[in-house]
């Protein structure tokens, strides 16, 4: 699951290691998914250490007694110099390094940032991880957009390069991977079906 909204999802600024809250339509996205999913039967929680995704995650995880395991691996990506700042602004600012990221950027960073290689070594030590320890059962598992698009493209066996390119990831929206005999399968994508067509026609998220 992708957190909720926060000002920044709406704005579209570059929030990486950033760290805001939810906001009050991000929380009730997270209140809705507690709600609709909670009669599954989880077997275990790995969260991201950050506010915006322990406040997505947390509903849930009251509602079921989950306790949330908090792994680095899946933080956002770090924007580096660019954190905090609009496209717009990096574009003209900072142009040929935005170029570079845009066409390449699995192994182009923004300044002092990181690339999606990074971002996928890290993420992936969680992903063995929890299949290592956890042979079947509901696992949930709560991220970012852009660490939660590269972990689908290597999944899938998709360019880490095209993770913008190649999958969106809405707000607060889930993906289910099924880990079967003959590997990861994607079973749903960005899928917001649990909340209100309010919360889904919101802008920018």
């Amino acid at each position: 699951m992708r957190h909720g909204e926060t000002a920044y999802s709406q704005s579209g600024g570059f929030c990486g290691v950033t760290d805001p809250d939810l906001t009050d339509a991000g929380l009730q996205m997270a209140i809705a998914f507690g709600k609709a999913y909670s009669h599954l039967d989880w077997t275990a929680a790995y969260v991201s250490p950050m506010k915006r995704t322990i406040a997505t995650a947390k509903p849930l995880c009251a509602a079921t007694g989950l306790e949330m395991q908090l792994r680095d691996g899946l933080r956002e990506i770090n924007f580096g110099e660019w954190e905090g700042k609009t496209q717009d602004y990096v574009k003209e600012s900072d142009s040929e390094n935005y170029i570079h990221w845009m066409t390449e950027p699995a192994w182009n960073a923004p300044p002092g940032g990181e690339t999606a290689i990074q971002i996928a070594s890290r993420a992936e030590l969680v992903i063995t991880e929890i299949t290592q320890k956890h042979e079947d059962g509901n696992i949930f598992v709560v991220s970012h957009k852009s660490t939660i698009r590269i972990m689908l493209c290597g999944l899938l066996g998709i360019d880490l390069g095209r993770y913008r390119d190649r999958i969106d990831m809405p707000a607060a929206s889930i993906s289910v991977v099924e880990f079967g005999k003959y590997g990861p399968k994607l079973i749903r994508l960005g899928d917001r079906s649990f909340m209100s067509d309010e919360l889904r026609s919101r802008p920018g998220t």
